[in-house]
């Protein structure tokens, strides 16, 4: 398994069929809040509000009529889901998504409504993935892995082509990390087209598989991922990501939850946009940072904006969790 950035140009080609690319904006008010220009990158106001969408319509695009007649089997905390039931809704195929039984009720809806099916399996998205894979080994389904697909990665890559495009000035760019796979592409691209850019990656604190494997230089795991930040929480770091974001990284960076709960708060105000979790973490690393990037321009990744109601009431201190 490989990526290029030929490959993330290919991807480009084919998404342009399907999206426009996403808004690049600097907010007056999170630069004087933060000291440096800040640009957001609204992956968020892709259609399933999140940056995933990138990736399942450039692997539907790339699959065999016999996958597409059977259709894709995959477990998520909602966002990978969303971007494979969007895609399979826009291919004509069947989507079958397992998450973990605590898994936001929103998301589950919401995947439903683009057709995909739901089943609750497990503690945590892990738990959902084992026994989503194991399931396929029976099934005629195509198994989608949420980073081990060079597709993916590929697809995510184009919101760090775009960025190229846009903004080549730019001296560092934040993005989060939970499996890995936009850092992974924003790592491919970037290295190729603009490589004297900073790339910081992002996880929680109490998720940082992947975090820790690139620090030991060998694929770790920890024994939970409890975090408010669905898209971070995955106790494993997995081959794909891995392999290129070794050496390749400048710097990552852990971030609490009261962080990033702050950042949820922090990007509403100064940029209107409802951050999720993982979304807040670029934010709440750029606030961690603010003092190495001061004076500089620096892209901030929002990933989505997936978030429930409940968990967005917390973050806004309108109740305690």
């Amino acid at each position: 398994m490989n990526v290029t950035v030929r490959d993330i140009l290919s991807a480009h080609q084919v998404l342009r069929r399907y999206l426009a690319p996403t808004a690049l904006y600097r907010h007056p008010l999170l630069s004087s809040r933060l000291g440096f220009d800040a640009y957001v990158k609204h992956e968020n106001h892709l259609p399933i509000g999140a940056f995933k969408i990138r990736g399942g319509l450039t692997l539907f695009a790339g699959m065999g009529e016999r996958d597409l007649k059977h259709g894709v089997i995959a477990a998520t905390r909602g966002n990978h889901g969303l971007s494979l039931a969007y895609a399979a809704r826009q291919f004509g195929s069947r989507c079958l998504i397992y998450v973990p039984r605590n898994n936001n009720p929103e998301k589950n809806t919401l995947m439903q409504a683009y057709g995909a099916e739901i089943v609750e399996w497990g503690r945590d998205f892990d738990d959902a993935r084992f026994e989503a894979e194991a399931r396929a080994k029976t099934e005629k389904l195509r198994y989608v892995h949420p980073a081990n697909e060079p597709a993916l990665v590929a697809g995510v890559g184009t919101m760090a082509l775009e960025v190229a495009e846009t903004l080549p000035e730019l001296d560092a760019i934040i993005v989060p990390m939970g499996s890995g796979s936009l850092a992974s592409g924003t790592v491919v691209a970037l290295r190729a087209l603009l490589p004297h850019v900073r790339i910081i990656g992002v996880q929680a604190a109490r998720a940082p598989a992947l975090a820790q494997s690139l620090a030991a230089g060998k694929l770790t795991s920890t024994e939970s991922a409890d975090t408010f930040a669905g898209g971070l929480a995955t106790r494993f770091a997995y081959e794909l990501p891995f392999a290129l974001l070794l050496g390749q990284l400048d710097e990552v960076v852990l971030v609490s939850e009261e962080e990033m709960r702050e950042a949820v708060r922090e990007a509403l105000e100064t940029t209107h946009n409802v951050a999720e979790g993982a979304a807040a973490a670029a934010y709440a690393a750029a606030r961690k940072l603010r003092g190495s990037l001061s004076g500089k321009r620096v892209v901030i990744v929002h990933t989505g904006q997936n978030t429930d109601r409940n968990t967005l009431r917390w973050a806004l201190g309108m109740f305690d969790a």
